[in-house]
């Protein structure tokens, strides 16, 4: 049996902190891992950068529930989840999930939380696992699940390589100079097609 892997930002829906960002017009929050590959090193900065601006939860959360998916998203993982089973793998938090998965039909999700304080601030952030995507694909091959796995940024190479199936899509210019081993597609119809030769 065969199971998909994929990220979620950047695939389905736009960059969360791209578009909070935009929203309260403070470019350090621009920065995501598509720029910064280490991950602690970037939440501790994103973390710093709210406290410094007095942002909470719910201000975050308030910007994320106006998000709206990737033109033509629904419909790509609706015709994934109608040929194979689809589970994605991201590093966001549950908290900033929400309103997004319910535009997305509730897909599987796995990914981190965050700690919240009594004043409703982010205090810190709880990984499920260090490298949980390339972890992830490793159980799922574990359990005899044939593995595809794709994913826009430098925090989906490892879930890439792991898989029996790796691509990116719609990755950067410099993530693709780096990765130049990685098949790369750039819409959801070159999407469909590989996972049609893949299936």
């Amino acid at each position: 049996m065969k199971l998909i892997c994929s990220d979620l930002e950047g695939v389905f829906v736009p960059e969360i902190w791209v578009n909070v960002a935009e929203k309260t017009g403070i470019e350090e929050l621009k920065l995501t891992t598509r720029e910064i590959s280490d991950y602690d090193v970037l939440m501790t900065k994103r973390l710093s950068v709210l406290d410094k601006h007095g942002l909470k939860l719910k201000d975050i959360t308030d910007i994320i529930s106006t998000i709206e998916l990737l033109e033509g998203a629904l419909e790509a993982l609706n015709w994934i989840r109608e040929r194979a089973q689809i589970i994605i793998l991201s590093d966001t938090f549950e908290e900033f999930a929400r309103p997004l998965m319910k535009k997305l039909n509730y897909p599987a999700l796995l990914c981190h939380s965050l700690l919240i304080d009594s004043e409703g601030r982010i205090a810190d952030y709880k990984l499920r696992q260090a490298n949980q995507k390339k972890h992830a694909i490793k159980a799922f091959k574990s359990l005899n699940y044939t593995t595809i796995a794709f994913g826009d940024s430098y925090n989906d190479t490892a879930m890439i390589k792991e898989a029996d199936y790796g691509f990116f899509f719609r990755p950067p210019d410099n993530v693709i100079r780096e990765f130049p081993e990685v098949e790369v597609t750039h819409t959801y119809d070159e999407l469909r097609e590989k996972l049609k030769s893949l299936l």
